[in-house]
């Protein structure tokens, strides 16, 4: 099956790379073509970094990179089996391009849009035939990141579903059906990881580096919350949070800071600009963390809480199976553990009792707790059958 991908950035010849190391011939399109030259050189260097390595040899990086095809005319897309698009987060551009795309492909030819939080469903309905739409997301550097979220519009038929996870997987990915709601899983369930950091920060509790101690070194998450949005990109997840807290119709829960806002419209956007929440100019000296235990014990227990409390919630509105949102949570942005199998570690009731205390402080919607963990402490259930282990 030839593959097509719409955009040579970064995530679209990522995965292009995975397409074409899997044996699929691949059309690459960017109607820059200044974009594709850029697209072709990083991909010679990735590949030739991978021979140096020894993670692959030399005929196998040569035949990976022949099976690309980097084009800008949408018209060699009329023999791909599957189109993945993986352009900018704008719902109209993306309407436009999958009309395009339609008039030019076969009519058994899979849409899918890379988008990480926009509506599938919308999307699809820019297309005559929209049962072929699907959500295919990669996470970035699609190369190496395992796991990818597969989201079925409403319109999507089922065989669209089944092809399509069918061949993901024999792509050597990790898949998980996410219904399609605002951020899917990983984008949803996360904002907490940087949103109650945020929070904690401009309440004046601890510092940057204190909260990033406390998460990597208590927590056992490989980067604090604001190393890892300075690593996204302020801007980026900034944008990704106001985009979910418009479309859950500005629930409090999703609510963005205004001191990542600031930070974006400085243009601290993090490592891309040289500062963010850090400064990384050469030879800058950031402050040090506060290295308090019972501190860091509080700070942990207050995100812990919070991504708790909305991966149940995402379990209880059905967006998509227990086993998958902790295997999203963990192959998608390597948490330590996965949040339901954490929960029922820390005990359901202990979860409970946490959130309950945050929303007697505040008295803030954003702190309710999830109907589905009261019901579960009530019960005495655990989400696996597991003993229960103290954090």
């Amino acid at each position: 099956m030839k593959i097509g991908i719409l955009g040579s950035g970064s995530m679209g010849s990522g995965i292009a790379q995975v397409a074409a190391t899997a044996g699929h011939e691949v059309i690459l399109f960017d109607k820059n073509k200044e974009a594709l030259t850029r697209a072709s050189e990083k991909l010679q260097k990735i590949l030739n970094r991978l021979v140096e390595k020894g993670r692959i040899d030399d005929a196998t990086a040569k035949a990976i990179f022949g099976r690309i095809y980097l084009v800008d005319n949408m018209s060699a897309y009329a023999e791909c089996g599957l189109v993945i698009e993986a352009i900018i987060e704008n719902v109209d551009v993306k309407k436009s391009v999958f009309q395009q795309m339609e008039s030019i492909v076969n009519d058994d030819c899979i849409l899918a849009s890379n988008t990480s939080s926009l509506s599938i469903a919308s999307i699809a309905a820019a297309c005559e035939k929209s049962e072929r739409v699907i959500g295919i997301h990669f996470f970035n550097p699609a190369p190496l990141m395992k796991l990818v979220e597969i989201i079925p519009a409403v319109q999507t038929a089922n065989d669209v579903l089944e092809k399509s996870q069918k061949l993901i997987d024999s792509w050597g990915k990790l898949t998980v059906v996410t219904k399609d709601t605002p951020g899917f899983i990983v984008n949803r369930v996360a904002r907490p990881f940087y949103a109650e950091a945020l929070r904690i920060l401009e309440e004046g509790v601890a510092d940057v580096p204190t909260i990033d101690w406390a998460m990597t070194e208590i927590a056992g998450f490989r980067m604090g919350p604001f190393t890892l949005m300075d690593y996204i990109g302020n801007d980026v997840n900034y944008t990704v949070t106001e985009t979910v807290f418009t479309a859950f119709y500005f629930d409090p829960r999703y609510k963005p800071a205004f001191t990542q806002k600031r930070l974006s419209e400085a243009g601290y956007l993090g490592r891309k600009s040289g500062r963010g929440f850090y400064d990384y100019s050469e030879n800058a000296k950031n402050p040090e963390a506060t290295k308090d235990q019972r501190l860091g014990k509080n700070i942990v227990k207050r995100i812990i809480a919070m991504l708790i409390n909305e991966a149940a919630d995402a379990v209880f509105w059905q967006i998509a199976s227990k086993k998958d949102i902790d295997l999203a949570m963990t192959k998608g942005v390597n948490y330590p553990k996965g949040l339901l199998r954490w929960a029922d570690e820390i005990g359901i009731k202990k979860c409970v009792k946490r959130m309950d205390k945050l929303y007697k402080i505040y008295g803030e919607d954003r702190y309710r707790c999830s109907p589905l963990l009261r019901k579960m402490a009530k019960q005495g259930t655990n989400f696996f059958e597991k003993e229960k282990e103290m954090i």
